[in-house]
């Protein structure tokens, strides 16, 4: 969220930065709330005010035996204007909240200007394309042979689930405990969270109100009967930055570094017909999430940091990628900064993102209040930084196809042989 103070006196030029992300502010609108609010505040406060004097004053001419009902009644005229100006100022406020979580963050100014993933820039490739002297197969006919079985799932959830059976599914956790082990030896905190998060966590990184058609609703009836809604998160990143939610973080604390390995759940509303085959883009997934908070000084480097941490897995695992670092049309509605990372899979001779690695600001923490108290005494908002480290089964998905033989076998990268009792093959 934008700071309503900041939003004042910079509307016209926020309109023009929102603008590059796809977004038209109607920043006259908000002014004319906020000046509307600003005037509502003042009356408000003259009218108690007036009340308080009148009410003391019945005090005094009680005391002197004088008349008190010409000030009753002025006490309960105050009051119901009062009532009614509270009244319009709330329904203001209210207005100008709804605009303020509607807003998206302002684009990081190191961010390339552009209104669709067109506009994205390589900055970086590691690795090579493998060769290979026969036909390759695509993740999911090789992977139909060896445990990927998405007709039972569908079956038993629909489409866009998968059933994961024998060696390949120990190979899917050989890969998550790998993730875990790498990050956590590198200073990541390693977190179990809650898959079911309130509506006020979804607020806080963002999700919410935009995004609640991508989001699973589900309702908890408590031990007197009430219903609670819950939703079921998309990513870690919600639990793990929300666990700081309405805190004052020490100076002496920061950075905060955690990790977690959860399954994600997303409607993927508006992606019908898109990646229908295969792991690609499942309704559960399995990913290893990253986040840091920091102070502000310190949030460019932390997203390099971060950003490095996913890229080492992939080195690990010798599969070739290229880093991209998002236009602003592209970037998403809570981020200033992000980079993708995109493994090459040699099936769809395409590159396919893997990771997203982002950098919030202010952003989310101003939405959490979540704040630390800078040398002069004075709280301010935190940074937050989070990014996939890595999807787990889509790197399943890059292993299949960089590491398949010609026979249908897959080769187990060497990082993972120890994980697997030692075995290097799975037929």
């Amino acid at each position: 969220m934008l700071e309503n103070k900041f939003l004042r006196e910079n509307a016209q030029e926020i309109a023009t930065l929102l603008k590059t992300k796809n977004f038209d502010f109607d920043y006259q609108e908000f002014l004319i709330l906020e000046a509307t609010r600003k005037s509502l505040q003042i009356q408000v406060q003259e009218l108690q005010n007036l009340r308080n004097t009148v009410s003391k004053n019945i005090g005094k001419t009680k005391a002197s035996g004088g008349d008190i009902k010409p000030l009753l009644t002025q006490v309960d005229e105050f009051g119901t204007k009062l009532d009614d100006a509270k009244k319009e100022l709330n329904i203001v406020l209210e207005k100008i909240k709804n605009i303020t979580l509607g807003l998206p963050n302002i684009p990081s100014t190191d961010s390339p200007v552009g209104l669709s993933e067109d506009g994205n820039q390589v900055v970086a490739s590691w690795g090579k394309k493998p060769t290979f002297d026969f036909k390759v197969q695509d993740h999911a006919d090789i992977g139909e042979k060896i445990g990927l079985d998405f007709a039972t799932a569908s079956k038993i959830s629909g489409t866009r689930f998968v059933v994961i059976t024998g060696r390949l599914a120990k190979l899917h956790r050989a890969l998550t405990q790998f993730m875990l082990d790498t990050h956590t030896d590198n200073g990541y905190t390693e977190a179990y969270v809650p898959y079911l998060v309130n509506a006020d966590s979804l607020y806080g990184t963002g999700q919410l109100p935009k995004f609640e058609a991508d989001l699973f609703k589900t309702s908890l009836h408590g031990e007197e009967g009430e219903a609670k809604e819950l939703y079921l998160i998309p990513t870690a990143e919600v639990p793990l930055t929300n666990m700081f939610r309405d805190e004052i973080i020490k100076d002496t604390d920061l950075p905060l570094k955690f990790t977690a390995h959860t399954p994600c759940f997303r409607s993927e509303a508006g992606s019908y017909g898109r990646d229908t085959r295969g792991l690609i883009r499942q309704h559960q997934f399995e990913k290893v999430e990253l986040i840091q908070i920091v102070k502000s000084e310190n949030s460019a480097q932390a997203l390099e940091e971060l950003t490095g941490s996913a890229e080492s897995i992939l080195q690990a695992l010798n599969l070739h990628y290229q880093k991209i670092i998002l236009c602003t049309g592209d970037t998403g509605f809570s981020a200033s900064k992000t980079y993708d990372l995109e493994v090459w899979l040699p099936a769809q001779n395409a590159y396919r993102e893997i990771s997203s690695c982002s950098s919030f600001d202010g952003f989310q923490a101003r939405r959490m209040n979540l704040r630390t108290k800078n040398s002069d005494g004075q709280t301010e908002a935190l940074h937050t930084i989070n990014g996939s480290g890595l999807a787990v089964g889509r790197t399943l998905v890059a292993i299949i196809e960089n590491y398949q033989n010609q026979d249908g076998s897959i080769t187990i990268p060497k990082v993972l042989q120890g994980y697997m009792n030692g075995e290097s093959l799975i037929k």
